[in-house]
């Protein structure tokens, strides 16, 4: 079983999904990663690919959510006039 890189929270589940896995952690992070690999190798890629200086994994979920907010879909339901479009 492993942990999540952020807070340590144990793993709760592998979800196998067309080709791809899934971890899932208590604490909600839920990574893809290589279906074929083993524990000791999931470990060293999570920490490599979403642990790295200054935080770049959650930097880069929030600039993607800033764009959702301020450009996407999400601008257009925060902008829509309150009885409806």
């Amino acid at each position: 079983m492993l942990a999540c890189p952020f807070c340590g929270a144990p793993e709760t589940d592998r979800i196998d999904l067309e080709g791809h896995r899934f971890l899932v952690f208590r604490c909600l992070f839920s990574p893809e990663v290589d279906p074929g690999a083993d524990d000791e190798t999931l470990a060293e890629q999570i920490r490599t690919k979403y642990s790295g200086p200054g935080g770049a994994y959650f930097r880069g979920m929030c600039d993607r959510l800033h764009l959702y907010v301020v450009k996407g879909e999400g601008a257009k339901i925060l902008t829509a006039p309150a009885d409806g479009p």
